[in-house]
């Protein structure tokens, strides 16, 4: 019996001790987002949107958030600079290579250390969607 189709997939990547700078570079940031969109072989809705946080005033969340919205969902980073630290969430609709997305990460910010996670999202999207169908022939 064959496993269920779910509704997409999301990695969750938390990078350690990134390379010196990166975390508060809006260009790398940027670009980042920019291309791995194409390495993964995705789909931009928009080109990314990239923002700086107050530092004066939220000093341990001082650091960038951005997002590329994707036909198939969205690529969101956010960095704090203090530590280093970069979380990455790759959400998209469809299977896409999970090492090929890290491996993109290491090269782009030089984490020292690499945590993930890997989640199926709406696991019972189709099963619903086919019960609705179901329900409404019957009507």
């Amino acid at each position: 019996m064959s496993k269920p189709a779910v509704f997409g997939y999301e990695l969750l990547l938390d990078l350690y001790d990134c390379k010196p700078g990166v975390c508060d570079d809006l260009t790398v940031c940027y670009n980042f987002l920019d291309e791995i969109v194409g390495f993964l072989g995705m789909e931009k809705q928009a080109p990314p949107s990239i923002f700086r946080s107050d530092a004066t005033r939220f000093p341990d969340k001082a650091g960038l958030s951005g997002w590329v919205p994707l036909i198939e969902s969205s690529i969101v980073i956010h960095t704090l600079t203090p530590k280093d630290f970069i979380t990455v969430d790759i959400y998209c609709c469809r299977t896409f290579d999970r090492k090929k997305a890290e491996e993109f990460c290491r090269r782009f910010f030089a984490p020292k250390k690499v945590q993930a996670q890997f989640v199926e999202r709406g696991m019972n999207y189709y099963q619903d969607t086919a019960a609705s169908a179901k329900e409404l022939a019957h009507k």
